[in-house]
């Protein structure tokens, strides 16, 4: 990764986490460009990391002289901009270049034909604690993509979490899985608090215990073999409060309700795919 030169179109809340993660894991700072849309956020940027920033108010040409040369560009906008800023930009792409998105919504047919034709692109489906490092993405490549290129792809990505490959049909699921899925767990703990609360907690005691019973949970979930199902089981000893509990989360169908929630969650980013599918 260290050798690959990036572009980030666009620095917000998941580029920005990616292009932080990708200089944490040893790129150097001149092999990485951004752009941004204001001059202001563009200096701080170029403070706080050292990297190249060009500024869409300033320059009308920052997104083209930003990816100029570069091995793989991130697209980095929000999905209704994306097949625009694909366009913009594709004159002044090298055609090995891999374009990946990073955007819910936009389909990797559409990205391919808002580029040139044979242009390498990944679709992305990243959540947010890779702001953390601790992120959970998944990757689908383009027709035109090597595996080589797709294997560059996943190790810039591996910068902020565990990267997973999925065909795209698959995408919906991990958009109701994982790309929804850090709400659910603060949604939790919002509920823990509030159970808390009605059961005479002072609310920051409540909530207090609430967020670091769900966070260290976290921590034993993250060993790469761990499995929830084992850790749920060996909590829940037979006729205790834990298996008390359990049984009315199922009694009142928990599962179902998270089922449909994801459900919920897959089917609005059908909607997106063809709301910003470009047809």
């Amino acid at each position: 990764m260290s050798e690959t030169t990036l572009t980030f179109l666009g620095a917000g809340s998941m580029n920005g986490s990616i292009l932080r993660g990708v200089l944490a894991a040893g790129t150097e700072a001149g092999r990485v460009r951004a752009t941004t849309r204001s001059a202001s956020s563009a200096e701080a940027l170029h403070e706080e990391t050292g990297v190249e920033v060009f500024a869409g108010e300033s320059d009308p040409e920052a997104n083209t002289k930003a990816v100029a040369g570069a091995d793989v560009v991130l697209l980095g906008v929000k999905p209704y901009a994306i097949l625009d800023l694909a366009r913009e930009v594709a004159p002044a792409l090298d055609p090995e270049t891999v374009v990946v998105s990073v955007a819910a919504g936009v389909t990797v047919d559409a990205l391919q034909k808002a580029l040139p034709e044979g242009q390498p692109v990944v679709r992305s489906m990243p959540n947010t604690p890779s702001s953390v490092g601790r992120g959970a993405l998944s990757v689908t490549a383009g027709e035109h993509t090597s595996d080589e290129q797709l294997a560059g792809v996943k190790d810039v990505l591996s910068a902020v979490g565990t990267v997973v490959e999925v065909p795209e049909n698959l995408i919906r699921a991990v958009t109701g899985v994982s790309g929804s899925g850090p709400a659910y767990v603060f949604y939790l703990a919002e509920a823990m608090q509030q159970a808390g609360e009605a059961l005479g907690l002072d609310p920051e005691t409540a909530r207090v215990l609430a967020k670091e019973t769900v966070s260290g949970a976290g921590v034993l979930l993250a060993p790469q073999d761990a499995d929830p199902a084992a850790l749920r089981q060996a909590v829940t000893s037979p006729g205790g409060t834990t298996e008390q509990a359990i049984t009315t989360f199922d009694e009142k169908g928990l599962r179902d309700i998270i089922r449909a929630g994801a459900e919920a969650s897959a089917a609005k980013g059908d909607d997106m795919e063809k709301e910003y599918g470009g047809e």
